[in-house]
């Protein structure tokens, strides 16, 4: 996080079931990044934590410790995840939570989920990448106004993307990284990219995407 932070970026996931909320905190705190620059996204999972989502809404502004939560999720459709959401409503009307999305939601739940909430989601983070592109879920929830967020924005580490002959023709052209290369296609094709490193020296070139 604080290679992050000190390579420009300024948007941070993190989930309840990443069990990092507490160090994405700390990280934030301890930078001289002001906390009004940083977009923090957290995630409550189905089960206990949809059934008690008071209680684990609190957890996650606990943990935190950064005063609000930038964006709330719900990380799966599950059990009782209307009531969840409408939970997650309060707290913005408290201001601890900025904005509300979902994760990893399709065309079959969207428009019927939609229909039993207030505050409609302004993002919705699912798997999308080179390999999996979503062509229909992408565009109809740009339709619905909805921001596409893509989680594994890389695929699964997976060498065959990432080695794929088209992206090795690119980086020459372009003189970037195959990595680059795949970020660039996502930026321009409209999705948010939350690519995870533990290298400062790749974080670093996940940046370095828009000359």
């Amino acid at each position: 996080v604080t290679a992050l932070l000190e390579s420009g970026g300024r948007l941070i996931d993190t989930a309840y079931m990443y069990g990092n909320e507490a160090a994405v905190g700390r990280a934030i705190r301890d930078s001289d990044v002001p906390r009004e620059e940083i977009f923090v996204i957290t995630k409550i999972y189905p089960g206990e934590q949809f059934h008690n989502p008071e209680k684990a809404i609190q957890d996650a502004l606990d943990k935190l410790d950064i005063g609000y939560i930038d964006m709330m999720l719900l990380h799966h459709p599950g059990d009782n995840d209307v009531n969840a959401y409408l939970a997650m409503e309060k707290f913005v009307e408290a201001g601890k939570i900025r904005s509300l999305g979902l994760s990893n939601w399709y065309i079959e739940e969207i428009d019927d989920f939609i229909e039993q909430v207030n505050i409609k989601p302004a993002l919705v983070q699912n798997e999308i990448h080179p390999y999996y592109q979503e062509q229909e879920v992408v565009p109809y929830m740009h339709d619905l106004g909805i921001v596409m967020q893509a989680w594994y924005p890389l695929g699964h580490a997976d060498k065959g993307l990432l080695e794929e002959p088209l992206f090795t023709r690119l980086a020459a052209k372009y003189g970037k990284s195959n990595v680059q290369i795949i970020l660039r296609w996502h930026i321009q094709a409209g999705n948010v990219v939350i690519p995870g490193s533990k290298n400062p020296a790749h974080i670093h070139d996940n940046f370095d995407v828009f000359d």
